[in-house]
């Protein structure tokens, strides 16, 4: 402590329990650890709060603007705007959560190196590659949390908020009978047993009724398939049609079907591949496999679920170098945006290569995990 001087200040404090006197070694070799590590993760830990929280509040914000332009649509009100905002702010945690650790990170080690205490963690015999596994213990926490939000959180809650928009919007889209979907379209109803993420239909029942509510028609169909701008081609349809006492039954192995209904009516009730539980995506890709369709997209997907939390780790030793780096003088905003470039970079980077491996039929695990990769080196 004598050695490191006035340069110091009050920081030398904790020189004393990283290098304790030879009186007591194993002791404080055995409290070190935890005097550091708990000094690091509270800054670390606050920093990263604080800016996450910042960025919510940033995306909320802007979320609220976007949906004023629908209030009075229904009964669709402000409080309903908020509610819903605020149901959505589970996936925005979870995509803006590797992005508020690397700046967290690299704000509170500016900070600290700013201080001198990195300087007294080093000459106290705090290597590099020590100080890069306590980062690593640190964002194992940041790890478990992205992936519960990301598995347990948003997903839920990202349904939930598309299902109270429909309601207070007065639209027609309903989801909460065993029956599965049903849609009123004009003077048909439409009833879909399930929707897939891709918007096909399967298991679709058409009830066509007259101007005068008398039933003309019941279509049933195995699958229906999107075709722009306003039609459905039904497979496997059986057709009962209705006329006074009589009924005649005729089979079609395939029809087109006019409706309003169209996948952005559809794609409002589910949730993105990237939004989806691990589970979810890999039972829907089971089933794509057995239908012998095309599964690159959203086994990217399941990939990207599995790594992206490993994401907070590779970003807080992206915060590493910053500690190195010996400006007394502060430069802590230049830092901070050093940082939030490439935070956005990283950003861009993981829905860029996932584009990119759906195109040119990459391995999905190596689309998936370039991006961080690439920082990591």
């Amino acid at each position: 402590n004598r050695g490191l001087g006035s340069a110091c200040g009050d920081v030398c404090h904790l020189a004393d329990d990283v290098l304790p006197p030879p009186g007591r070694v194993l002791v404080g070799e055995a409290m070190a650890l935890k005097v550091y590590e708990r000094y690091l993760a509270r800054e670390i830990y606050a920093a990263t709060a604080l800016v996450l929280a910042a960025f919510l509040a940033l995306f909320a914000f802007f979320d609220l603007l976007q949906e004023f332009g629908d209030l009075g649509k229904g009964s669709y009100q402000l409080p309903h705007a908020i509610a819903y905002v605020t149901l959505t702010l589970p996936g925005r945690v979870y995509e803006l959560f590797p992005v508020a650790v690397l700046i967290g990170s690299l704000y509170a080690m500016t900070l600290l190196a700013r201080h001198s205490e990195i300087t007294v963690l080093r000459a106290s015999g705090l290597s590099t590659s020590a100080l890069l596994l306590t980062l690593g213990r640190l964002g194992a926490v940041f790890v478990v949390l992205t992936f519960v939000v990301g598995e347990f959180v948003a997903p839920p809650a990202e349904r939930a908020a598309q299902q109270l928009r429909l309601k207070a919007t007065s639209s027609v889209v309903g989801q909460e009978f065993r029956s599965g979907l049903w849609i009123k379209d004009e003077f048909s109803f439409v009833n879909v047993r399930d929707v897939l993420p891709d918007t096909t239909l399967r298991s679709v029942r058409i009830y066509e009724f007259d101007r005068q509510y008398r039933l003309r028609s019941i279509s049933e169909a195995r699958a229906g398939l999107y075709l722009p701008p306003d039609r459905w081609r039904l497979t496997d349809v059986v057709q009962t049609s209705f006329e006074g006492e009589r009924a005649s039954v005729s089979r079609l192995p395939a029809a087109e079907w006019r409706s309003a209904l169209n996948p952005d009516i559809l794609s409002v009730l589910m949730v993105v591949p990237e939004r989806m539980s691990t589970l979810n995506l890999y039972l829907y890709i089971r089933h794509l496999a057995d239908n012998q369709q095309k599964t690159q997209r959203y086994e990217i997907a399941l990939w990207k679920k599995l790594i992206y939390p490993l994401a907070a780790l590779v970003m807080m030793a992206l915060a590493l170098p910053f500690a190195y780096m010996h400006d007394r003088m502060g430069a802590v905003s230049v830092k901070v945006f050093a940082g939030v470039m490439l935070g956005v970079t990283f950003h861009m980077l993981n829905g860029l290569f996932s584009s990119l491996g759906v195109i040119n039929s990459w391995m999905p695990l190596y689309a998936a995990i370039t991006p961080s990769a690439l920082f990591l080196l």
